[in-house]
């Protein structure tokens, strides 16, 4: 295979399949069924190892640890994966771990993510693409972030927690509860702010679909229903045109497994 360049320190394992354009730095280990894409660049004394599939331009960042075996005591050895899409970032420290049997024995990266300094993604986790894991934040297993998320800095998720596209996490935040699509939330215990109106921007929503989903969020905040009863109650829904954005926020709280974080007063 052309301009594959592995340095002469670099210890990779007989399954270790390598594409067109990687590069794997000195003193790096790649330890198990081990497949990464082409331009695929490992650093210096980075791990990889278990049983990984990694799509194109992955950078693995000095001192990272992928694929390794998942803090859970039920873990007993099995095959289990890792799965990353392309163009992840993976800078120093961080820690993605291996599925376990106790759900579908596979942990998801998707597209376009930059996993920042420090960060720890448990097993059994799904991450969507093209966001952003701010250093020091820890995600325990089984935890779904969707699409373009932003989990800023020193922020904990718990177990079996759901965070919806576009939502925005502060600092310091303990989330115990799921976060709808393009709310904001803070705090600990996390409570959700309102609508993050600079996400919607970006992504090009009118400002007619911003207006609605902040006065949407608004309306469930001032209610006396629950979450959930707000968007089942015909009345409550009536003056709602259900856009996308509401859609996607009225999913979220439907299909909430652990319960919708409170809101802030």
């Amino acid at each position: 295979m052309k301009n594959i360049e592995v340095h002469p320190t670099a210890i990779l394992s007989k399954d270790v399949e390598l594409s067109e354009g990687c590069i794997i730095g000195p003193y790096s280990i790649l330890d198990g069924k081990i497949r990464l894409g082409k331009n695929c660049k490992v650093e210096s004394h980075a791990v990889l190892r278990g049983t990984i599939t990694a799509g194109e331009e992955n950078q693995f960042f000095q001192f990272c640890s992928i694929g390794e075996v998942p803090q859970d005591i039920s873990y007993k050895g099995e095959d289990t994966k890792v799965k990353i899409g392309d163009r992840n970032i993976f800078r120093e420290y961080v820690s993605v771990h291996r599925g376990t049997l106790k759900q579908d024995g596979i942990t998801i990266i998707g597209n376009d993510n930059l996993l920042m300094a420090h960060t720890h993604v448990g097993h059994d986790c799904n991450i969507g693409s093209n966001c952003i894991i701010v250093n020091s934040a820890n995600i325990a297993g089984h935890v779904v972030i969707k699409d373009r998320v932003i989990l800023s800095g020193a922020s904990a998720v718990s177990q079996f927690v759901t965070i919806g596209r576009g939502a925005y996490i502060g600092g310091s935040t303990t989330i115990d509860r799921d976060i709808p699509s393009f709310c904001t939330a803070i705090g600990n215990r996390v409570k959700i702010k309102g609508i993050n109106i600079i996400g919607l921007r970006r992504q090009g929503f009118s400002r007619e679909v911003i207006a609605e989903s902040v006065e949407f969020l608004r309306a469930i905040e001032s209610s006396a229903f629950s979450p959930r009863s707000f968007v089942e109650n015909k009345e409550e829904m009536a003056s709602f045109e259900r856009n996308e954005v509401i859609n996607l926020i009225v999913n979220d709280i439907m299909t909430s497994k652990v319960g919708i974080a409170v809101f802030s007063n």
